[in-house]
Formats: C-alpha cells, sequence, structure tokens
C-alpha cells in the first residue's frame, strides 16, 4: 500500500513555477476572460438574470463532492417547498445545493465592505455547513483535529493526502490570506490558480473544503477586477476533467508539480469562460427577445417584474408571481395565462386539489444546461 502524500510545508508561494510553459496560456485565457466579461458587463442585473447559472454552479460543484440531485430537482423542490416523495438522501443533497447559493451571496455581500479575507470565508463556510451533513463540524471555524482525504471509515495510513498539522493551520491560512493581496505577483490567473490548490491542501475546515475553494475563484475574480459581477462558473470543467483535477491538486505536494496545476488551470479557466459566454449571450438574447414578447402580448405595466421574475425563478408556483407583492391578483393570473399561451412557460405539474401548478421557463433552463432537459 502506497504512502499518504503530506501537505508540502514551506513550499507556498513557490519559486519553482516554470514560465516559460505558462506564457503560451496565460494570454489566451486572460482573453477568453476579458471576452466573457465583455459580455457579462452588458446583462442587466446579472444576480437576477444569471440566477440559473449561479444554481448550475452549486449543483456541478456539490456533485464532485458526491451529492446526486440536479438542477431540474433542486428547482422543483424549490418551487414546490415541500415534495413528500424525495428520500432523506434526496432532499440532503437539495439542502447542500441551496446553502451552496446562499452561501456564496452572503460572500459577495460582505465583499462590499470587506477585503477578500479568511473572514469572508470562514462566514461562506458558516452558511455553506449550516444544517446539512457535516453541520456538526464547527462550521465556519478552522479545523483543530487533523483531517485527511481518503476512503471513508479507513485510518490515515491508508489516505491519499494529509493536509497541513492543525496546530500550523493558521499559520498557512495567514500566509494564504496575505498571499491574496500580493501585488508584486506576474499574472492574476496564475495567483489564483495557486490560491485555489493552496486551500485545498489546507484543506482548512472539518468538511466542505472543496466547495469553499471553487467559490473561491470568482470571489477572487470580481474582487481583483477581472470580471464586472462575481458571476464565473467553473465546476462544470472540474466535474469533466475530475480525475485529472484531483491529480494535478495532488501532484502539487507530491511531486512539487505547481506549474502542471497552473497550466490544467489556465485551460480550465479559457474554456469554461469560452462556454460562459456563450451561455451568458444565450440568456441575454432570450432576455432582449421575451421582454418584446412580454410587453406585446401583455400591454401590461407589470410586464417587467414578469420578466425578471421568470428569470430569477425559471422554475415557480402559479401563486408565486402574486406573492412578489409587486403584482396585483387579477394581473397576475392574466400574464400567466398569456405567457402560457404564447408558449414562454410550460405546465411542468398541473394544479390538483389545493396544490397550484407549477410552471419552467423552459429555453431559459436549457441555455442554462445546454442541452434540451425541460
Amino acid at each position: 500500500m502506497s504512502k499518504p502524500v503530506k501537505y508540502h510545508y514551506g513550499k507556498f508561494p513557490p519559486t519553482n513555477i516554470d514560465w516559460h510553459r505558462l506564457i503560451p496560456l496565460i494570454g489566451p485565457a486572460n482573453s477568453s476572460l476579458a471576452r466573457y466579461d465583455g459580455v457579462l458587463s452588458v446583462i442587466p442585473n446579472p444576480a437576477v438574470l444569471l440566477s440559473p447559472l449561479t444554481t448550475q454552479e452549486a449543483v456541478l460543484s456539490s456533485k464532485i463532492e458526491g451529492t446526486q440531485t440536479t438542477m431540474e430537482e433542486v428547482l422543483e423542490f424549490e418551487a414546490e417547498e415541500e415534495k413528500s416523495d424525495l428520500t432523506l438522501e434526496q432532499k440532503s443533497d437539495i439542502f447542500e445545493v441551496l446553502n451552496y447559493r446562499k452561501a456564496i451571496r452572503i460572500a459577495i455581500n460582505l465583499l462590499q465592505n470587506l477585503p477578500l479575507c479568511n473572514r469572508v470565508i470562514c462566514e461562506a463556510h458558516k452558511v455553506l455547513m449550516s444544517n446539512v451533513r457535516g453541520g456538526n463540524k464547527a462550521p465556519g471555524k478552522f479545523r483543530k483535529m487533523q483531517n485527511w482525504i481518503g476512503p471513508k471509515l479507513k485510518p490515515i495510513d491508508a489516505a491519499k493526502f494529509v493536509p497541513i498539522s492543525p496546530d500550523k493551520l493558521p499559520d498557512g491560512m495567514c500566509i494564504w490570506e496575505k498571499y491574496i493581496h500580493n501585488k508584486d505577483v506576474q499574472d492574476r490567473l496564475v495567483q489564483l490558480a495557486l490560491l485555489h490548490v493552496e486551500f485545498e491542501a489546507l484543506h482548512p475546515f472539518n468538511d466542505g473544503n472543496g466547495r469553499v475553494g471553487r467559490m473561491f475563484v470568482p470571489l477572487f475574480l470580481y474582487k481583483m477586477d477581472l470580471i464586472k459581477s462575481p458571476m464565473f462558473y467553473i465546476s462544470e470543467y472540474f466535474e469533466a476533467n475530475r480525475d485529472e483535477y484531483y491529480e494535478r491538486l495532488l501532484a502539487v505536494s507530491r511531486d512539487n508539480d505547481w506549474t502542471g496545476w497552473c497550466s490544467f488551470f489556465l485551460n480550465a479557466v479559457k474554456s469554461q469562460a469560452s462556454k460562459n459566454q456563450k451561455k451568458v449571450s444565450g440568456i441575454l438574447d432570450i432576455y432582449e427577445k421575451t421582454k418584446k414578447s412580454i410587453h406585446d402580448l401583455t400591454h401590461s405595466q407589470y410586464s417587467m417584474h414578469a420578466l425578471d421574475f421568470i428569470f430569477e425563478r425559471p422554475v415557480f408556483r402559479s401563486t408565486e408571481l402574486v406573492k412578489t407583492g409587486k403584482i396585483p391578483a387579477p394581473s397576475s393570473k392574466k400574464i400567466l395565462a398569456d405567457l402560457r399561451k404564447a408558449g414562454i412557460i410550460n405546465v411542468l405539474k398541473r394544479s390538483s386539489g389545493r396544490r397550484p401548478a407549477v410552471y419552467v421557463f423552459s429555453e431559459l433552463l436549457n441555455i442554462a444546461e445546454g442541452k434540451e432537459v425541460f
């Protein structure tokens, strides 16, 4: 049995980066990110319009950690409030995704007044782990015990990786935080690559480290003014290349291969920025088209409220529109009828007894998923 790989004491930040290997990757990654940001900058109210992409990121980042739920299941659960046909395990998966979404929103709010720092990370972790599996493992606080990555219920000798020891963790997190604000770096994306892999190697919490580490990516890009809104969705690439993702993370401590990890990360940014750009452009097109359609269909002063609502909640109960308090009940019923008749929204589940109908904005969610799902 091979010995566990152990944390790379004294090697962060690294001094052995092979910039000759990275330079051909840095330009394309930054250019792809800049093109994405160009589209992102013209999105009105991105927190609303890109809500499905934020949910998808939460689903995929959680999936890397073993959850099995889908974006469809998460949105249906939200719309129906309570689904009795789901198992406890299914509900637990969904709550983890919903917490991920809440956590990144909390972090974004904190960044309006705080630098990107350990305090923000801890607050996000507290929300992420609230009332879910692992919620009893000191949410929002750095661990006091040694943890390790490996098969469940196996001793540390069977681990694949052993993070930094708890007595060295506070210093490790201070060095990590200080590097966030290091201005003497050759490239911000390489800096981000190093910060991400170091966070995963430190593994500062008892649970939820992978999700917080991936959550850090858009927060850093936003706080460093590389994107104008904290909306960057990288977990799709990591999930699609999961084996290489884990191998590259491990190789940093095992082989001192920081450059190999940075190469992988730069390719991830380039690829995902391009995919994000296409999705965001598609969403913007749908928004402009639907805005005109809703106005022409309803001739209502509430058409914009309805438009923003179906983008923010693309799966919803028929009663929810009026509950926003922005649209009177008669107008709400007419708008929903007009949208349904025009095929803008479809019935996902018909009303039954006292249970209202559930509608879906299929075109938007299919863009977010990148395939026909709804």
